[in-house]
């Protein structure tokens, strides 16, 4: 297994930086992670999806999700690599700060690869999903690869975190409408922006965020590992998408309780 020693080592954020995250709902960070780590890491994480990319059944058409990317999750628990890189205290201890509590268990990892026919990605906030007691959670969107804008890098909506339209809405063409309309309609800024090779994004899961089409030619490969307070509590599920993923996330969480089960470690305490 490569060294990765790197990823041992804790992030210092800085004031501004969490003054930006807190005000914005996410933050760009240059250069977290080097060249060889990401070397590394996504040899490991591209065997790991291509081995497991589920084909259509005949006759099966895509959904807008769908032609969006390849999505695969908790390779965490199949690979030792990918492991050492979920777990990483760089990451996770920048979300840690970001989120302003004292340590940070994993809710879960994706590896998400856009091809180079891939859709859009419509706006969406992540938390319609989860059965998350507060917001104390943050997704981290690792690039492995550099991300130019038509590869589709992820678009954000400044401050829109606690802006509470439209968060009855799952991913489809018709919030892409919707949420379209709703958010231009609040003025916020929206932010495209590049990411050179190790760059990390970290946004809040009421954020609204958005990605383009892939139109590079050559496929658009992303980790997001999604952090939680470790304290936090299990709710009792709003929809159909939350009771899926308390059964998947975090089998045997009880309501009101906190979510402590074996695939939800803490990777991340500043005690």
């Amino acid at each position: 297994m490569p060294t990765l020693s790197e990823l041992h080592e804790p992030v210092r954020l800085g004031r501004p930086e969490l003054e930006r995250f807190n005000a914005d709902g996410f933050i760009h960070l240059k250069h977290v992670l080097s060249a060889r780590t990401l070397a590394a890491v996504e040899a490991a994480i591209t065997a790991e999806v291509r081995s497991r990319m589920a084909p259509l059944a005949d006759g099966q058409d895509a959904s807008t999700y769908q032609k969006a990317f390849t999505q695969v999750m908790n390779l965490w628990t199949v690979n030792e690599v990918v492991k050492e890189f979920v777990f990483s205290r760089r990451v996770a201890s920048a979300a840690a700060q970001l989120l302003q509590v004292d340590g940070v268990r994993l809710y879960h990892d994706q590896a998400l690869y856009k091809e180079k026919s891939g859709g859009y990605t419509p706006w969406h906030a992540d938390q319609f999903y989860w059965p998350l007691a507060s917001d104390r959670a943050v997704t981290a969107w690792i690039p492995l690869q550099e991300t130019p804008l038509e590869m589709g890098p992820l678009v954000f909506c400044a401050k829109s975190q606690a802006f509470t339209g439209g968060r009855d809405l799952a991913i489809s063409d018709e919030s892409e409408a919707k949420l379209d309309a709703l958010l231009r309609e609040q003025a916020f800024e929206i932010v495209e922006e590049p990411f050179s090779l190790g760059d990390v994004s970290f946004h809040l899961g009421w954020t609204y965020h958005r990605a383009g089409p892939n139109t590079s030619g050559t496929a658009r490969k992303v980790m997001t590992m999604i952090y939680m307070d470790a304290e936090m509590r299990l709710k009792h599920p709003e929809n159909d998408f939350q009771r899926e993923d308390w059964r998947t996330w975090c089998p045997g969480a009880v309501p009101g309780e906190p979510i402590r089960t074996p695939l939800n470690p803490v990777v991340y305490s500043s005690s």
